[in-house]
């Protein structure tokens, strides 16, 4: 019995260890196997693989690009005329509030407090597949004060006060451009689009300094979406544009503007333009168009009404044009003041055709050529100072030239030169017909006579500063010519403010209470086109005054 018990025991024993070898040979598979595994897991997680990587870092990969607001544009005294607004897209993602939210009540809430159609709404909403749909466009700010934005989705405060989440329905910042003013200086500042470019005047011109620079931050998210702040290895904030300071005064425009749109409705015109320029500097103080629109809806407005017809339309001047043709006879020692000519009784033929004066003159001197706007006396004048002085008299004073007042659309007129007029061409173009100009060069001749002789560049922009205030452009007063001499100019000035002064005069209408005025009025009829037979229209005229104030002293 005790052999066969240590027999059992023994091979009891020895099973016993054959188990233990098994087992710690199994233990050691196991944690050779789990050890691998955890060896492959820690390099994957210290030297992962490109190909396990990159998906993995594009997911978390932030990228944030906004662009600076569009810079101001301010009148000369600082009164903002141009402006960005926040405005937002009130967006949706059908995905997710298919998965995560509430598509009825989404639907029910944008399509009542947009005065959407529900149906519509709820149309977008049940396109699932996909995740991103503006629903409304550039609503300003201050219709969403109604809205919160929260953890992805927005707030919806309810009149009763309570509130309710909208989850799937974002807020997408993007501001528009808005014009305090209305349509005042429309013209002027011009318009930008939705995109955030110029598409007229001032936006324009200086779309390039308005314009907000871009800004990029490249970081990394967690799992909820939400910036690692550490993780962030670029950060360029964006840059707001630059502030345009025009010349322009708010108040001197509003009263041309107001001017000259009476002057449309009570003579019924089809449109009129004004211009108001500093004589000694050439800052414009206000430039009017009429018919005008609003930049705020320049979308709405017909082609022709976006139209500057300050710089934009070229125009036969009539009889403005006579003080620079007789400035030049003075100015090259043809002709005295006292001198006198003889108006023909109202008729007179050269060339083979008549010529003739809205009133019957006979014998009158240079200065009362100019009172009663003699076409006649003036003809006769311009013959005086032949066809390549008076071409060359007239260029000098910026006629056939851009001005270069810093819009675009600025026309340079229709002049052409001597080789192409007939006989009779000077005696036409010394009344303003058969020479084509527009406004501001009428005006800038004028203005030379008023500065003494001396002619300055007219212009709109008195600056342009950048978000940091440093001057990026600053234009003043330039001189561009002397066409005349101050002896000349200071004669001219004395009849010109008999124009206005005496009751003989074509300019009484241009009287202003307490200040003496000087200046020339100007009648043309219009051009008839070449489709309606060519020539000029009997009834239809262009009505013109230029001049300046006081007579004595000219400061506009």
């Amino acid at each position: 019995m005790l052999r066969f018990s240590e027999r059992v025991f023994y091979w009891e024993s020895e099973l016993v260890e054959k188990l233990k070898r098994r087992s710690w040979l199994l233990e050691l598979l196991i944690f050779l196997l789990f050890g691998g595994i955890f060896f492959r897991l820690t390099l994957l997680h210290l030297y992962p693989e490109p190909w396990i990587k990159q998906p993995i870092e594009e997911h978390r990969a932030l990228e944030v690009r906004r662009v600076g607001s569009r810079g101001r544009i301010l009148d000369r005294n600082g009164e903002i005329l141009a402006a960005d607004v926040a405005a937002y897209h009130v967006v949706v993602d059908p995905r997710y509030i298919a998965e995560h939210g509430d598509a009825g009540r989404v639907a029910e809430v944008l399509s009542a407090y947009f005065s959407l159609e529900r149906a519509e709404v709820e149309e977008v909403l049940a396109k699932v597949e996909r995740q991103y749909v503006r629903v409304v466009k550039f609503v300003p700010a201050r219709r969403l004060e109604a809205f919160e934005r929260a953890f992805q989705g927005v707030r919806f405060v309810q009149e009763d006060g309570t509130s309710v989440l909208l989850k799937g329905v974002l807020l997408e910042e993007a501001p528009i451009r808005s014009y305090p003013k209305g349509s005042l200086m429309a013209h002027v500042l011009g318009f930008s689009n939705r995109e955030g470019v110029g598409g007229a005047g001032i936006e324009l011109r200086y779309d390039e300094y308005l314009r907000g620079k871009e800004g990029v931050r490249n970081s990394k998210k967690d799992g909820r979406g939400r910036e690692v702040y550490s993780e962030r290895t670029l950060d360029i904030p964006p840059q707001d544009g630059a502030s345009v300071v025009l010349t322009l005064d708010q108040q001197i425009q509003y009263v041309a503007e107001r001017a000259i749109e009476n002057i449309c409705l009570e003579f019924e015109a089809k449109a009129a333009w004004a211009i108001v320029q500093e004589v000694r500097t050439g800052e414009i103080l206000a430039m009017a168009s009429f018919p005008d629109f609003d930049p705020n809806r320049y979308g709405r407005a017909p082609a022709d009404w976006l139209k500057n017809r300050a710089i934009g339309v070229n125009f036969e001047p009539g009889s403005t044009m006579k003080a620079g043709v007789v400035a030049g006879a003075i100015d090259r020692g043809l002709v005295e003041v006292s001198d006198r000519f003889d108006c023909e009784n109202g008729y007179w033929s050269y060339g083979g055709r008549g010529l003739r004066d809205s009133h019957p003159e006979g014998v009158l001197s240079v200065e009362d050529i100019v009172k009663v706007s003699s076409n006649i006396g003036t003809a006769k004048i311009a013959l005086m100072l032949g066809d390549a002085s008076l071409y060359e008299q007239l260029r000098s004073f910026g006629f056939g030239s851009r001005l270069g007042v810093g819009l675009p659309g600025e026309e340079a007129g229709i002049f052409y030169a001597p080789k192409h007029w007939s006989k009779i061409s000077a005696t036409r173009i010394g009344m303003g017909q058969g020479i084509a100009t527009t406004a501001v060069q009428v005006l800038s001749m004028m203005n030379t006579i008023a500065n003494d002789g001396f002619q300055v560049r007219p212009f709109l922009v008195k600056r342009v500063v950048d978000a940091s205030g440093q001057v990026l452009e600053e234009n003043s007063r330039e001189m561009v010519g002397r066409p005349i001499s101050r002896a000349t100019a200071l004669a001219m000035q004395r009849m010109l403010a008999r124009v206005v002064a005496e009751e003989e005069g074509t300019g009484t209408k241009a009287r202003v209470a307490g200040y003496s005025v000087a200046g020339k009025t100007g009648t043309a009829q219009k051009v008839r086109p070449p489709e309606e037979g060519g020539g000029y229209y009997e009834k239809n005229f262009v009505s013109s005054f230029a001049g300046f104030l006081p007579a004595e002293n000219p400061q506009l």
